[in-house]
Protein backbone atom coordinates (compact mmCIF):
# COMPACT_ATOMS: atom_id res chain seq x y z
CA UNK A 1 0.00 0.00 0.00
CA UNK A 2 0.80 3.17 -0.45
CA UNK A 3 -0.25 6.44 1.00
CA UNK A 4 -0.02 9.86 -0.21
CA UNK A 5 -0.20 13.06 1.74
CA UNK A 6 -0.41 15.88 -0.48
CA UNK A 7 -0.13 19.63 -0.07
CA UNK A 8 -0.30 19.26 3.96
CA UNK A 9 0.11 23.29 4.02
CA UNK A 10 0.25 25.26 7.59
CA UNK A 11 2.56 28.51 9.08
CA UNK A 12 5.54 27.32 11.06
CA UNK A 13 8.85 29.07 11.79
CA UNK A 14 11.59 27.41 10.13
CA UNK A 15 14.89 28.75 8.29
CA UNK A 16 17.80 30.46 9.52
CA UNK A 17 17.69 34.69 8.31
CA UNK A 18 16.63 36.83 10.84
CA UNK A 19 13.23 37.32 9.81
CA UNK A 20 12.10 33.60 9.27
CA UNK A 21 13.07 32.83 13.24
CA UNK A 22 10.50 35.39 13.81
CA UNK A 23 7.67 35.36 11.37
CA UNK A 24 5.53 32.45 10.41
CA UNK A 25 5.55 30.85 7.16
CA UNK A 26 3.74 29.26 5.51
CA UNK A 27 5.15 25.69 4.41
CA UNK A 28 3.98 22.59 2.17
CA UNK A 29 4.63 19.34 3.02
CA UNK A 30 4.20 16.32 0.68
CA UNK A 31 4.75 12.49 2.21
CA UNK A 32 4.04 8.81 0.46
CA UNK A 33 4.71 5.89 2.75
CA UNK A 34 4.55 2.58 1.46
CA UNK A 35 3.88 -0.25 3.48
CA UNK A 36 2.70 -3.96 3.89
CA UNK A 37 -1.22 -3.88 5.03
CA UNK A 38 -2.04 -6.59 7.49
CA UNK A 39 -5.26 -6.68 8.80
CA UNK A 40 -5.59 -3.94 12.31
CA UNK A 41 -1.90 -3.04 11.26
CA UNK A 42 -2.61 0.12 9.26
CA UNK A 43 -1.06 3.69 9.43
CA UNK A 44 -3.41 6.44 10.25
CA UNK A 45 -2.82 9.03 7.45
CA UNK A 46 -4.78 11.64 9.81
CA UNK A 47 -2.10 11.01 12.62
CA UNK A 48 0.72 11.36 10.80
CA UNK A 49 -0.25 14.30 9.35
CA UNK A 50 -0.62 15.91 12.86
CA UNK A 51 2.16 13.90 14.30
CA UNK A 52 4.08 16.46 11.46
CA UNK A 53 2.44 19.23 12.17
CA UNK A 54 2.95 19.39 15.62
CA UNK A 55 6.32 18.21 15.16
CA UNK A 56 7.40 20.83 12.82
CA UNK A 57 5.79 23.51 14.82
CA UNK A 58 7.59 22.52 18.19
CA UNK A 59 11.16 22.25 16.77
CA UNK A 60 10.58 25.46 14.52
CA UNK A 61 14.12 24.12 12.92
CA UNK A 62 16.63 26.19 11.31
CA UNK A 63 17.27 23.88 8.36
CA UNK A 64 15.24 21.66 5.92
CA UNK A 65 17.13 19.09 6.35
CA UNK A 66 17.14 18.79 9.77
CA UNK A 67 13.19 18.82 8.87
CA UNK A 68 13.77 15.77 7.06
CA UNK A 69 15.81 13.98 8.70
CA UNK A 70 14.14 14.26 11.91
CA UNK A 71 10.23 13.82 10.59
CA UNK A 72 12.35 10.91 8.99
CA UNK A 73 13.00 9.48 12.23
CA UNK A 74 9.77 9.99 13.97
CA UNK A 75 8.05 8.42 11.53
CA UNK A 76 9.87 5.30 10.93
CA UNK A 77 10.26 4.93 14.71
CA UNK A 78 6.43 5.34 14.85
CA UNK A 79 5.42 3.37 11.86
CA UNK A 80 8.01 0.17 11.64
CA UNK A 81 6.02 -1.44 8.49
CA UNK A 82 7.22 1.07 6.46
CA UNK A 83 9.29 0.07 3.58
CA UNK A 84 10.11 3.09 1.76
CA UNK A 85 9.41 6.79 3.13
CA UNK A 86 9.57 10.31 0.94
CA UNK A 87 9.23 13.53 2.49
CA UNK A 88 9.34 16.86 0.52
CA UNK A 89 9.02 20.39 2.22
CA UNK A 90 8.76 23.35 0.55
CA UNK A 91 8.81 27.27 1.62
CA UNK A 92 6.17 28.44 -1.42
CA UNK A 93 7.04 32.48 -0.43
CA UNK A 94 10.20 32.35 0.63
CA UNK A 95 11.56 33.66 -3.29
CA UNK A 96 9.47 36.11 -5.02
CA UNK A 97 9.87 34.29 -8.07
CA UNK A 98 9.88 30.62 -7.06
CA UNK A 99 9.05 28.22 -4.84
CA UNK A 100 12.40 25.98 -2.55
CA UNK A 101 11.75 22.57 -2.27
CA UNK A 102 14.15 19.91 -0.41
CA UNK A 103 13.25 16.36 -0.42
CA UNK A 104 14.64 12.72 0.30
CA UNK A 105 13.10 9.64 0.05
CA UNK A 106 14.58 6.43 2.42
CA UNK A 107 14.27 2.74 1.77
CA UNK A 108 14.32 0.90 5.00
Amino acid sequence: MKIHIEDLSFESIIGILDFERVNTQKIILNIEIEYEYLKNNFINYADVSQMIEDRVNTKQYGLLEDALLDLKNIIKDRYSQISTLYIKITKPNILPNAKVSLSNVWNF
